[in-house]
């Protein structure tokens, strides 16, 4: 079992940044890589960012590529999702969670995750 848990969320206005972190326990070293996703009310899960928990391959959403910047630090078992030029339209509930077998942008790919953290950007 990988236990998640999400901090950083928060109100910001349009063109500012926040920055999320995921700190990850339990039996991190089953884990292959650790995503970003988010949920806007009434609408779906919607792949953000993914990066592999060894070595330095990420893999971006195209409505975010270019503000947001995904990172991780193994030593603390955190993964962060960096949020820069944010806009109204990035407001959602935003999740991490952990895939112990593949690198995948699909949500049920991932085994586990954490409680959500609510991101709003007031225009």
């Amino acid at each position: 079992q990988v236990q998640l848990v999400e901090s950083g969320g928060g109100l910001v206005q349009a063109g500012g940044s926040l920055r999320l972190s995921c700190a990850a326990s339990g039996r991190t070293s089953s884990v292959y890589a650790m995503g970003w996703f988010r949920q806007a009310p009434g609408k779906g899960r919607e792949f953000v960012a993914a990066i592999r928990w060894s070595g330095s391959s990420t893999y971006y959403a195209d409505s975010v590529k270019g503000r947001f910047t995904i990172s991780r630090d193994n030593a603390k078992n955190t993964v962060y999702l960096q949020m820069n030029s944010l806009k109204p339209e990035d407001t959602a509930v935003y999740c991490c969670a952990a895939d112990p077998r593949t690198y995948s942008i699909s949500p049920s790919a991932y085994d586990y995750w954490g409680q959500g953290t609510q991101v709003t950007v007031s225009s």
